[in-house]
């Protein structure tokens, strides 16, 4: 399984248990409880967020997504 890595949040926000974080872990969490898979794991470092799943449909559908929203930014 890959790991993504997005730019999210504010350098400040430097922690997976920064308030902001813990909301994003939780959406994630949620989100593989949807795929019926896991949240494998889970990290922040000055606003970089980097996580996985073990599930490749999932990790797919984001990217896809992920991809989608930077489409839109530069276009």
């Amino acid at each position: 399984m890959g790991t993504i890595e997005v730019d999210f949040f504010p350098e400040e926000v430097d922690s997976p248990d920064h308030p902001e974080a813990l909301i994003l872990r939780t959406l994630l969490e949620q989100v593989a409880y949807d795929y019926d898979c896991e949240l494998l794991r889970f990290r922040v470092d000055r606003g970089i967020v980097s996580f996985s799943f073990d599930s490749d449909e999932l990790t797919a559908d984001i990217l896809k997504i992920l991809q989608e929203s930077d489409a839109e930014k530069s276009g």
